[in-house]
């Protein structure tokens, strides 16, 4: 039986050819464009997480004192805190990680070798860069460049002078690509740096760097000690210090334990970029909703070809449903021709995406990609991304056909037959 209707429903789909194939062109196009946005969407979200884990410190400790506790007078009970005010007026403190030294040893110790890979202190400056007639308020960060290539690897970053070079040359920066092409600076150029309480220094060129993070072109490296006298600090004193741990996906844990050790604010990758990654999510379930919308325009396509079928085919069905085929039997013939429909035009539709996915990832065209830069656009070739979509197109095909069926299903034949002149 099932034989007997597996031909009937191809004959049925190929009665109506042209109809046929632009049921199937609109399905292939939809799911196309589904999986290539969703490789997209994944793609860029797949580099951004691995440039950053690359690229970029997994913890941060930031010189932000946590101990003690402030007290909370007003979510307190009566008569259980105690605050006093000492100046209602006053200077911020600049938030500065002390003795970073005995942190070092800390986080270096046997306690955490398993767990943290590497450590670099670092100060950060706002300063003011001036290359002749042009200038750029830009972050200066002060580096012991062996540490931070160890956290950055930005040795393999530099497009144009080397980590030698700048060991060598007394006041070296690094300067990121994006600030080079702001103030038109070349390799050895003479750049002066003005810091923010007015003093400037002239300092030398030994590299341009492009790490493909926005945020880190948009900054100028110096040494550990450059960066403590422009931010005018003493040497047993840093802004914060940038951490490589072992399992970067799981460093909340270790940075609460670093948190208690040290009491400096610890703000994991994760923390730093949480607005990028809400951001990622959102579009993330945007594109999910996508697939639902176009997924149900596509099944309206292929209800439409198989109610054109039913009211055309009406005579068949009633002289098949004369020689014994039940109702039931004429539901699952349709829904079959359904499933037929929107398999056939989302497997081509996987097809036409992976020729677009692989056209789309060759572009060697830099653009800046929300927080990153590249060449070309970042696609994910996950099979599990052509698996869903393909699976929810022929599930709303195969509903959307249920509809024209139960009306085949209602047919009688003594009454078609009769109006038919049979």
């Amino acid at each position: 039986m099932f034989r007997t209707l597996f031909d009937i429903a191809v004959r049925h789909i190929l009665g109506r050819k042209r109809q046929t194939l632009t049921t199937m062109l609109a399905v292939s196009v939809s799911t196309m464009v589904l999986i290539t946005t969703i490789s997209l969407t994944r793609g860029l979200l797949d580099s951004f997480t691995e440039t950053i884990i690359d690229a970029a410190p997994h913890i941060r400790i930031k010189g932000e004192k946590i101990d003690p506790v402030p007290t909370n007078l007003f979510d307190a009970p009566a008569g259980s805190g105690t605050a006093f005010v000492a100046d209602h007026i006053g200077r911020d403190e600049p938030e500065e990680v002390r003795n970073y030294g005995r942190i070092l040893e800390i986080v270096s110790s046997p306690a955490f070798s398993g767990k943290i890979t590497a450590a670099s202190p670092f100060v950060e400056s706002q300063i003011m860069a001036v290359k002749g007639n042009r200038n750029q308020p830009v972050l200066l960060r002060g580096v012991e460049i062996d540490r931070e290539e160890r956290i950055s690897h930005i040795g393999r970053s530099l497009v144009s002078g080397d980590l030698v070079l700048f060991r060598k040359t007394p006041d070296a920066l690094l300067v990121g690509r994006s600030v080079a092409n702001d103030l038109g600076v070349e390799l050895n150029d003479q750049i002066t740096i003005i810091s923010s309480d007015g003093r400037s220094r002239q300092t030398k060129v030994a590299g341009i760097f492009f790490t493909g993070i926005n945020a880190v072109d948009n900054t100028i490296l110096s040494s550990l000690k450059l960066g403590q006298i422009i931010e005018g600090l003493p040497p047993n004193k840093v802004t914060g210090i940038s951490l490589k741990v072992a399992d970067p996906l799981d460093d909340a844990p270790l940075a609460d334990e670093l948190e208690r050790i040290t009491g400096y604010r610890c703000l994991t990758w994760q923390e730093e970029n949480e607005s990028v990654l809400v951001l990622f999510k959102r579009i993330g379930s945007i594109v999910l909703s996508l697939v639902g919308f176009v997924g149900v325009v596509s099944g309206f396509g292929v209800a439409n070809i198989l109610v054109t079928t039913v009211f055309e085919k009406s005579r068949d069905i009633a002289i098949m449903k004369s020689f014994g085929f039940s109702s039931a039997q004429m539901v699952g013939l349709f829904v079959f021709e359904g499933f037929l429909v929107g398999l056939g035009g989302a497997l081509v539709g996987g097809l036409l995406a992976t020729g677009s996915i692989g056209f789309l990832a060759s572009l060697q065209i830099e653009s800046s990609q929300g927080p990153l830069t590249k060449s070309g656009f970042s696609m994910s070739w996950n099979p599990w991304y052509f698996f869903f979509v393909i699976v929810v197109t022929v599930i709303i095909s195969t509903i959307a056909a249920a509809i024209p069926s139960l009306r085949a299903a209602r047919l009688e034949p003594v009454t078609v037959l009769r109006e038919s002149n049979v």
